[in-house]
């Protein structure tokens, strides 16, 4: 079970190796800031759930020489690469042999060794779980694990000294990590929390429909990040408070947010960061602000290719 006191603690690790989110206004009329996560190290908030994992094990006298291992589509293999130099550990990231190129180069610029296996996570996974057996590799996860989630939710006490009465802060789910972390820390505040996903991409959602943990289908422009099939079990204890949000926004929603972040304030960041702010440019969701209501939107990545926002006319 993840509690305030992991996240407190994970505040201490990480303090002076993560960048402190920056909080700006939003465009228009209300009290609605932007946690500008993506402009954290390695462009996405994992890098904070990395550094306290790496962190946390060392001070426990449990980081093997074979180092750290992880299977990753994306985010999660590059803030554990990241962390893994900072440290001064081996990391070896298993991805799909379908992934992208510049990824597998980025990680390689990270100092990991890449290994690319089979053509779906499901088989880079695989390949990582017997490495680890097979090499005594501290085996990291993408969310599923309360070091990774408490280091994510170290973002609130930085979000809350920037927005005095701080009463919302909303945020984009995948399999969990991220809003079991903020979650925890903003009931400790009396902060409420708005968990978004993709209408097509709801491993949170359905869920809590169906009071346990379910596999879902994933068929949206935000799944090579919100893209679990399940989310952790974690995240769904998280949910089970009335001071929690769950709401689905269209694609339609989350390509038009992202475009105008782009359009009107030259922020490019990825899908998933724009489908947290979709929540509240998408009333039919079910959430939209009370006047006077002081909110926090994470825009939680910016590994993305910018190409598609650039007007080549």
């Amino acid at each position: 079970m993840l509690t305030y006191d992991d996240i407190e603690r994970a505040a201490d690790r990480v303090a002076g190796h993560v960048r402190p989110v920056s909080v700006v206004p939003a465009d228009g009329p209300g009290r609605v800031r932007l946690a500008l996560e993506f402009t954290q190290h390695t462009g996405s908030f994992k890098a904070r759930g990395a550094h306290n994992f790496l962190a946390a094990h060392r001070e426990a006298g449990a980081r093997p020489a074979a180092g750290v291992t992880i299977a990753s589509g994306g985010n999660a293999g590059l803030a554990c690469a990241w962390a893994a130099r900072r440290h001064g550990v081996p990391a070896t990231v298993f991805l799909p042999a379908t992934a992208p190129r510049v990824k597998a180069d980025r990680l390689r610029g990270y100092g990991a060794d890449v290994r690319l296996v089979g053509a779906e996570y499901a088989e880079a996974l695989a390949a990582c779980e017997e490495f680890a057996a097979a090499t005594g590799a501290l085996a990291g996860h993408a969310y599923d694990h309360p070091l990774i989630a408490a280091g994510a939710g170290t973002l609130v006490d930085e979000i809350r000294r920037a927005v005095p009465g701080l009463d919302t802060v909303v945020v984009s789910v995948g399999g969990g990590g991220l809003f079991a972390g903020v979650a925890t820390a903003a009931r400790r505040h009396g902060v409420r929390t708005v968990a978004v996903e993709p209408e097509n991409c709801r491993a949170l959602h359905a869920a809590l429909e169906a009071g346990r943990v379910v596999d879902v289908a994933v068929d949206s422009v935000a799944a090579d990040s919100l893209g679990a099939r399940r989310v952790s079990p974690m995240a769904l204890a998280a949910a089970r408070h009335d001071d929690v949000t769950s709401v689905l926004v269209p694609d339609a929603e989350i390509v038009r947010v992202r475009r105008a972040l782009w359009d009107d304030r030259r922020l490019a960041v990825e899908h998933a960061a724009a489908t947290a702010l979709a929540a509240l440019t998408f009333p039919e969701c079910g959430y939209a602000p009370e006047a006077g209501e002081r909110v926090a939107v994470v825009l939680c990545g910016a590994n993305t290719d910018p190409g598609d926002l650039v007007d080549r006319t």
